[in-house]
């Protein structure tokens, strides 16, 4: 599943949960939002697949490249083997060759800076959207916590004695991990 589908639901469990009332607190449901950040877990190796098979186009065009600089430097030579008696002709041929190498290699280049570009556009935006991802789960994190510690400290004040709540797994979890 794409990436960016699953940070649109993420905001959307988060536009659509409950306020606490007289707080700009919001009630979400945590179950939810781990399924979520689960599916996206799964799904950012699939776009460092994205990510490599973009690299192994780019080796291929490269490879390509290399493989035609080859062809036209060995048609190059066929033609100034051909004209051989003549040292002019040779001379002609020695630097048509070499312009013709030359252009290959500028197309090489040219074809290996636009592979690089496109594989450097490709791992910045996936960047970005993993650090969107982080920072979107740390705020529902934090802000889980909060309200929380908020609800429990509200049951303390109203009871007068420590609530023997015990937290959820997932929290604790994330309790741990932070």
């Amino acid at each position: 599943m794409d990436i960016q589908h699953l940070l649109g639901r993420l905001e959307a469990i988060l536009l659509e949960a409950r306020r606490v009332p007289g707080t700009k607190m919001k009630l979400v449901d945590a179950d939810r939002c781990f399924q979520l950040i689960d599916q996206m877990v799964l799904a950012i190796p699939e776009e460092i697949k994205k990510a490599q098979r973009i690299r192994q186009e780019h080796d291929r065009i490269i490879a390509q490249a290399k493989e035609e600089a080859e062809r036209i430097k060995e048609m190059a030579r066929e033609e100034a083997s051909r004209l051989a008696d003549d040292t002019t002709i040779i001379a002609i041929a020695q630097d048509r060759a070499q312009a013709i190498e030359a252009r290959a290699r500028r197309e090489m280049d040219r074809m290996r800076s636009e592979a690089d570009a496109y594989a450097l556009e490709t791992l910045i935006r996936l960047r970005e959207e993993l650090e969107h991802t982080i920072a979107v789960v740390s705020n529902g994190i934090a802000k889980l916590e909060r309200d929380r510690a908020e609800r429990l400290k509200a049951l303390e004040d109203s009871s007068g004695s420590p609530p023997t709540d015990t937290p959820p797994a997932q929290e604790s979890q994330a309790q741990a991990g932070s």
